[in-house]
């Protein structure tokens, strides 16, 4: 089969998305995601009476392992293919990404399987966030001073 003729056969038969449905599903349930972590620090500084500073981090933890829970009972997977990025940008996208490399590499052992790849899908992720934080730590340090 020559290339043009594959080429418009397989432009004719892939789904096109819908970028507006998407970005305003992406809006809405990264919304509920900020709203249900709003509402984890106000569950934790009412009733563990814990300052809201210090309220955060649990916040944080919680749906990291949320989101962990549900990517190995495989629930997680249907909720980003319907959800798209509202679900894969946050924090929980990432938590999401650590344990299903972890879960499919399992079988190779804690060392070779777990232990080396873990970070496959998330290296490129801690790399650039550290690399930022250091240009945007320094840009602050000469432009306002230590």
């Amino acid at each position: 089969m020559e290339k043009e003729r594959y080429k418009n056969l397989v432009d004719k038969n892939i789904p096109k998305e819908n970028v507006m449905i998407n970005a305003i599903k992406a809006f809405l349930v990264g919304g509920v995601l900020g709203i249900i972590g709003q509402g984890l620090i106000d569950l934790y500084t009412v009733w563990f009476d814990i300052p809201t500073k210090d309220a955060s981090p649990y916040m944080i933890i919680t749906l990291i392992f949320v989101a962990s829970l549900l990517t190995a009972f495989g629930v997680f997977d249907k909720l980003v293919s319907w959800a798209n990025a509202g679900l894969l940008i946050p924090i929980t996208g990432f938590a999401h990404a650590m344990t299903s490399a972890a879960l499919e590499y399992k079988k190779e052992g804690l060392i070779l399987g777990i232990g080396a790849n873990i970070f496959k899908l998330t290296g490129s992720v801690i790399l650039y966030g550290v690399v930022a934080a250091y240009v945007f730590g320094l840009l602050r340090f000469i432009f306002l001073g230590g």
